[in-house]
């Protein structure tokens, strides 16, 4: 428990000095941002240029202007895909950011075991998703206040919350293969190259009829962005393929930590 204590102080003071912890929450809060701003402008149409390609997009959305759409459409369905994109460079960063600084052999001669420095790893990944989430859920909420949104229902709301929470939980489990590409390629272009290939099969896996059972799909079907009907095609079998990638992941990245790799 001491190693692993110290592992984790190690990993914070590095990311203390890194601007990329910065980077990464100023473009999580795009999402409430933006949802924000898509709220005013459904509100006032009028002050789109006619000729913008998001008048007319605007013009199409039957969103109604209130607590209840912004929270579960720009926020909640926003975590499924957002959340994706950001946890991988969260997870990327931190595996590979040792072989790009050429740091890893100066880790490896810490006192402390190969799978403890893994696993503070882990749980630093776990905490710095966790903040995200609880920064974009908050900053929802002001920029919800500073519009003076309608329709404040606490009921809804908590559900909208639990969703949110449930969902940004799954989308952190799928984090934990894509440390396991960082460490394998030694660096950030492989797991982003991974990412990449799995949001375009998750968008394209509810038209062919399994993303029931694609783990990237699942988040953004809980989420509800791909409707209720095939939300409510989720069942125990979705949540076991989450569980399998997470635990293949681990013993991945384990795995080729101690065997594989710096043997």
């Amino acid at each position: 428990m001491k190693d692993l204590l110290i592992a984790i102080l190690i990993e914070l003071k590095k990311l203390k000095r890194s601007i990329i912890v910065w980077i990464i929450f100023i473009g999580f809060a795009l999402i409430p941002i933006m949802g924000g701003l898509m709220m005013y402008l459904i509100k006032n149409p009028d002050l789109i240029p006619a000729t913008s390609v998001l008048k007319i997009k605007v013009s199409m959305l039957s969103t109604p202007v209130d607590w209840n759409s912004y929270l579960g459409i720009f926020i909640l369905q926003g975590a499924g895909i957002a959340g994706i994109i950001a946890f991988g460079f969260v997870i990327s960063y931190l595996f590979g950011r040792e072989y790009v600084d050429k740091t890893y052999r100066d880790l490896l001669s810490l006192p402390v075991s190969r799978v403890t420095i893994l696993n503070a790893k882990f749980i630093i990944y776990i905490l710095w998703c966790l903040l995200l989430v609880i920064w974009d859920l908050g900053l929802g909420f002001i920029v919800g206040t500073i519009l003076k949104l309608p329709g404040w229902n606490i009921t809804s709301i908590l559900e909208i919350i639990k969703t949110y929470f449930i969902t940004s939980f799954l989308v952190i489990s799928l984090g934990f293969i894509i440390s396991f590409f960082a460490l394998w390629s030694r660096g950030y272009l492989a797991p982003l190259g991974f990412l990449i290939a799995v949001l375009f099969m998750a968008n394209l896996a509810p038209y062919l009829g399994f993303a029931h059972y694609f783990p990237w799909s699942i988040p953004m079907l809980y989420g509800g962005m791909a409707g209720e009907e095939l939300r409510k095609s989720l069942n125990v079998l979705s949540y076991i393929c989450i569980g399998i990638t997470l635990l293949v992941g681990y013993l991945l990245t384990v795995g080729w930590w101690k065997y594989s790799d710096q043997s």
